[in-house]
């Protein structure tokens, strides 16, 4: 483990946990000025850590709510801002809907590199419980997120992402602006979701999404034909791989699919 100094406090940085605490204030104003984030909203940060962009959210709102899993962290955080809400826990087993009860999270957080998938899955599921998520992460996933299509990074999340998010890449941030230093660079986005979802069957689309993606180099043909009645499709779009699809193009292909039995 790697000891970080901060405030004549020391705490030891759990690598499994993806811990990288961020410097440069510049970059957390920026962050907390990009999210839109305000006095009225009820924010939701992930994973404080040292409390870099707590600092910031504490000036922008009272209404303030983090999440930590480390013990430690969590002590040094109730102590700097004992008048914030802490839970201190996983955010993957966080009930969004009982801290959104009142009205919509506005989600903020440098999340972690080694979780940042399930992340983002569950902010999808549970899209309904903010109005926006403000995250940085690691650049290349980033990436992942707001690829075209047609393109090596298009793919399950940006698919899976973009079809019932606004995604909006922000700006890059330089490894050397962390402690320890990671080695990759980050990226800050963020995701609005949309007013109305585009269809009633999300977890079925997300099923399809998965399958035609199964093998990138096939066809969706040979990816979809054992799950679903591919005879129902019109036109030369079986014969395409999945990367080549829009997300309407992805909305169009499964309303005319119904799986096998």
């Amino acid at each position: 483990m790697i000891n970080v100094e901060y405030k004549h406090t020391e705490i030891a940085v759990k690598k499994k946990l993806g811990q990288n605490f961020l410097t440069d204030r510049n970059i957390t104003k920026k962050i907390v000025l990009l999210s839109g984030a305000g006095p009225e909203d009820h924010i939701l940060e992930i994973g404080p850590g040292f409390g870099a962009l707590t600092r910031e959210l504490v000036e922008c709102s009272p209404h303030l709510t983090v999440v930590e899993k480390d013990p430690k962290l969590a002590a040094f955080i109730r102590t700097e801002y004992p008048k914030l809400s802490l839970i201190e826990g996983d955010f993957l087993q966080t009930d969004l809907e009982a801290l959104a009860k009142e009205k919509p999270l506005r989600v903020l957080g440098n999340i972690p590199y080694s979780i940042t998938s399930p992340i983002l899955f569950k902010l999808l599921e549970h899209r309904r419980s903010f109005l926006s998520a403000t995250l940085m992460m690691q650049h290349e996933v980033a990436m992942r997120i707001v690829a075209k299509p047609s393109t090596k990074e298009y793919g399950i999340l940006a698919v899976q992402i973009q079809a019932f998010c606004e995604v909006n890449y922000l700006f890059k941030v330089g490894r050397k602006v962390f402690r320890p230093q990671p080695g990759v660079d980050s990226a800050v986005i963020r995701i609005t979701p949309k007013i109305n979802d585009p269809m009633e069957d999300a977890e079925g689309f997300r099923k399809f999404v998965r399958t035609a993606f199964h093998q990138r180099r096939k066809t969706l043909l040979n990816n979809l034909k054992d799950l679903y009645n591919t005879e129902l499709v019109n036109g030369d779009t079986l014969k395409l791989r999945a990367e080549a699809l829009s997300i309407d193009e992805f909305f169009q292909l499964f309303a005319q699919l119904q799986r096998h039995p």
